[in-house]
């Protein structure tokens, strides 16, 4: 990569820096034990994940291209899932998003060397974050986990108007920090949202992919770990 033009460094939050699933594993235990989910019929807290993760990112993916509001997210992620395991619908618990809402965004499991490499690159560029998450949660996230401190801006999709991969939101970003697309580098999980999106917005991305999922041929950079960047940048 040709690195000394990069002056500003754009990451994603989600499944890049906090480990979404990993914490909301942690917090949907928690609730499958406070609201005693086994007495419903969920005998199996892992299935009752593993459902659930499987509806919320397929809910993520229409609500990133606007098919879908914030409010239809959030109220059939956990009614398709219950309703899936065959829960009657009398029998959901009520306030169960709300429950969740509050609890996750409260986790703080980052993904791996997240600290040290965001202080290695703070160091060197100017750094921003991009979320197409609802701003109450990502407030939440990101001081709780003490990472606010390596970013100069925070772009949230719900306050600017438009999500990634939305040009209008990496034009919103590139002139909030008043640069051109040229010297910044957009980094994230998401092909369609973080990759594609910069890329066709004419900006440079690595694709950040842990799970070692395939990668199309036109992403031209990605990693597994980010202390990989320590080594790219």
């Amino acid at each position: 990569m040709n690195t000394p033009k990069y002056t500003h460094i754009f990451f994603d939050l989600d499944h890049t820096i906090w480990d979404f699933d990993k914490n909301a594993e942690e917090a949907l235990l928690e609730l499958y034990v406070l609201h005693r989910l086994h007495d419903i019929g969920l005998t199996s807290a892992d299935a009752f994940i593993e459902t659930y993760t499987q509806n919320n990112h397929r809910l993520w993916r229409e609500y990133h291209v606007g098919n879908i509001t914030k409010e239809t997210l959030r109220a059939a992620r956990f009614k398709q899932t219950f309703l899936d395991l065959g829960v009657h619908p009398d029998a959901i618990p009520n306030g169960f998003e709300d429950a969740y809402v509050k609890l996750c965004p409260t986790k703080t499991n980052l993904f791996p060397n997240a600290h040290e490499t965001l202080a290695y690159l703070q160091s060197k560029y100017t750094l921003h974050l991009i979320s197409n998450g609802f701003k109450e949660s990502q407030d939440i996230k990101i001081g709780n986990t003490g990472i606010g401190k390596y970013f100069t801006h925070v772009i949230i999709s719900e306050i600017v108007g438009a999500n990634k991969p939305d040009k209008a939101i990496f034009e919103y970003a590139i002139n909030l920090a008043g640069v051109t697309r040229e010297e910044c580098l957009m980094i994230g999980d998401s092909l369609e949202a973080d990759v594609l999106g910069a890329l066709n917005f004419g900006m440079d991305a690595i694709y950040f992919n842990p799970f070692n999922a395939p990668k199309p041929d036109e992403v031209p950079v990605q990693i597994m770990n980010l202390k990989e960047l320590i080594t790219l940048l």
